[in-house]
C-alpha cells in the first residue's frame, strides 16, 4: 500500500525524496573524499615508517644567511650522525643522506630530472621499500664507491622506458651509473608533511652514499650542509617520541640552538592526522546532515498534506475495524518508504559524485561500506522520526468526522 501510494503521485514523491537524495549523496561523497585523503596520507606516513625518526637539515638560501648560521653551527654533519649512533639507545638502523638535483641527465627526459640521493645500503630496510626488478646495492659497494644505482618507478620510465632496465646505464652530470634495481611505486604527499619537503619519491635515483660524496659535486654545495638528512629506525618496543627527544637534545647541543634542523617523528604525525581527519569527517557529516534534516522536514510536510487528502479513507478504514496502530503503521510505512527509496537513489548519486570529483580534481576517493551504512541509516531514521507525527495525527482522527470530511 505504501509503494502504491507513492506511485500514484510520482512527481510529488520524487520532489519529497530530493532532500534525502541530496543529503545521502552528500554524506557518501564527503566521507569518500575524507576516506581517500586519509588513506593516501596514512599510506605516505606509513611509508616514512611509524618506527622511524627523520632528521632534515634547514639549509641556507643565500651566502649571508649561511655566514650568520656558520658562526653558530656547523650544520648537519657526519659527526652529528656518529654522535647519535654512539649515544642514543634503541637505534636499530641508521643512515645519513646526501641529495641534489642533477644539471644534466642521459638519456634525456622532457620532464623534471630525477633527484639523486646517496644513502647507505640499510636505507631499503629503514623505509621498508620493495623492488620490482633487480636488487639494492650492498654495504661493500657503498664502501668501494661503486657507480651503481637504483631507480624509482617514474625515473625508470622517464629515462629508460618500460623495458627491463637492470644492467643499463644512466648518466648523471658527468658520471655513468649502472642500474641494478627498480623500486616499486611509493606513495607521495601533495603538500609538506610535518616539515618534510614534498619530494616525488618515485622520481629518484638512489646511489651509495660514498659514491655520491666522492663522484659528484653539487654547484651549490657551498650553501649546503655536509649531509642534508638522517634516517633512523628505532628498535621494536622503543618509544620513538622519547628517542626523538634525545636526538633533538644532542643536536641542539652541537648546533647551539641554531634551529638549522628539523626532527620529524612519523608516529606523532600519524596520531595528529588521525585526530584531524576525525574532526574533519564529523564537520562534513554535520554539514551534509543539514540536507537530510531539510529532507525530513519535507517528508513531514508532505505526509501531513497526505493525511488531509485521505481523511475519508482513514475514516472508512477505521469504520470497518482498523485500529489506531494500523493507521500509524500505514502512514509511517509510507514515510519510511520515501526515505528508503530516496536513500538508495542518494547512495548511487553519492557514488557517482565521488567518481566525478576524483576524475575532475585528481583526488583519491574511497567509498566505504561504513559511509553507505551511515548515510542510509540516518536517512531511514529521519524518515521514521519525521513520519511519526503525521501518522499519529492520522490515527487520532475521529472515524465519524473523517467519513463526513469533504
Amino acid at each position: 500500500m505504501g509503494l502504491s501510494s507513492l506511485l500514484v503521485h510520482k512527481l510529488r514523491s520524487l520532489l519529497t525524496m530530493l532532500g534525502m537524495i541530496f543529503g545521502v549523496g552528500a554524506v557518501v561523497a564527503m566521507l569518500s573524499i575524507t576516506a581517500g585523503a586519509q588513506k593516501e596520507m596514512l599510506s605516505y606516513i606509513d611509508l616514512l615508517g611509524v618506527n622511524n625518526i627523520i632528521i632534515e637539515a634547514k639549509e641556507a638560501v643565500d651566502r649571508n644567511e649561511l655566514q650568520a648560521r656558520r658562526q653558530i653551527s656547523p650544520g648537519l654533519t657526519f659527526r652529528d650522525a656518529r654522535a647519535i649512533r654512539e649515544n642514543v639507545q634503541g637505534i636499530e638502523e641508521m643512515t645519513p643522506r646526501k641529495r641534489f638535483k642533477p644539471l644534466k641527465v642521459l638519456p634525456k627526459t622532457a620532464q623534471e630530472p630525477p633527484l639523486l640521493i646517496g644513502v647507505e645500503s640499510n636505507y631499503l630496510k629503514i623505509n621498508s621499500l620493495k623492488l620490482v626488478e633487480g636488487r639494492f646495492f650492498t654495504s661493500g659497494e657503498d664502501v668501494r664507491s661503486k657507480p651503481v644505482c637504483v631507480l624509482g618507478e617514474s625515473a625508470k620510465v622517464q629515462l629508460l622506458g618500460y623495458d627491463n632496465a637492470v644492467g643499463k646505464f644512466v648518466k648523471i652530470n658527468d658520471t655513468w651509473l649502472q642500474v641494478i634495481g627498480i623500486l616499486a611505486h611509493q606513495a607521495t604527499a601533495d603538500s609538506d608533511v610535518g616539515g618534510l619537503e614534498v619530494v616525488n619519491r618515485n622520481n629518484m635515483v638512489i646511489a651509495p652514499l660514498n659514491t655520491v660524496m666522492r663522484r659528484f659535486e653539487d654547484n651549490n654545495s657551498y650553501l649546503k650542509d655536509e649531509i642534508d638528512g638522517v634516517y633512523i629506525k628505532v628498535a621494536s618496543g622503543t618509544d620513538s617520541m622519547e628517542t626523538a627527544n634525545v636526538v633533538r637534545a644532542i643536536l641542539n647541543a652541537t648546533h647551539k640552538d641554531a634551529g638549522d634542523f628539523t626532527v620529524v617523528v612519523p608516529a606523532d604525525l600519524l596520531e595528529q592526522r588521525r585526530r584531524t581527519q576525525f574532526i574533519f569527517s564529523v564537520v562534513m557529516i554535520c554539514i551534509a546532515g543539514i540536507s537530510l534534516l531539510v529532507g525530513g522536514i519535507g517528508i513531514m510536510n508532505i505526509m501531513l498534506a497526505t493525511v488531509l487528502e485521505r481523511t475519508r479513507e482513514i475514516g472508512i478504514r477505521r469504520a470497518i475495524g482498523a485500529r489506531q496502530a494500523d493507521i500509524v503503521r500505514q502512514f509511517l510505512t509510507e514515510a519510511i518508504m520515501i526515505s528508503i527509496v530516496g536513500g538508495l537513489i542518494g547512495i548511487a548519486f553519492g557514488f557517482t559524485l565521488s567518481k566525478i570529483i576524483a576524475a575532475a580534481a585528481g583526488w583519491s576517493t574511497v567509498v566505504t561500506w561504513g559511509s553507505i551504512a551511515v548515510a542510509f541509516g540516518v536517512s531511514v531514521g529521519i524518515g521514521l522520526v519525521f513520519g511519526i507525527y503525521p501518522a499519529v495525527q492520522a490515527a487520532k482522527l475521529d472515524p465519524i468526522e473523517a467519513i463526513r470530511y469533504e
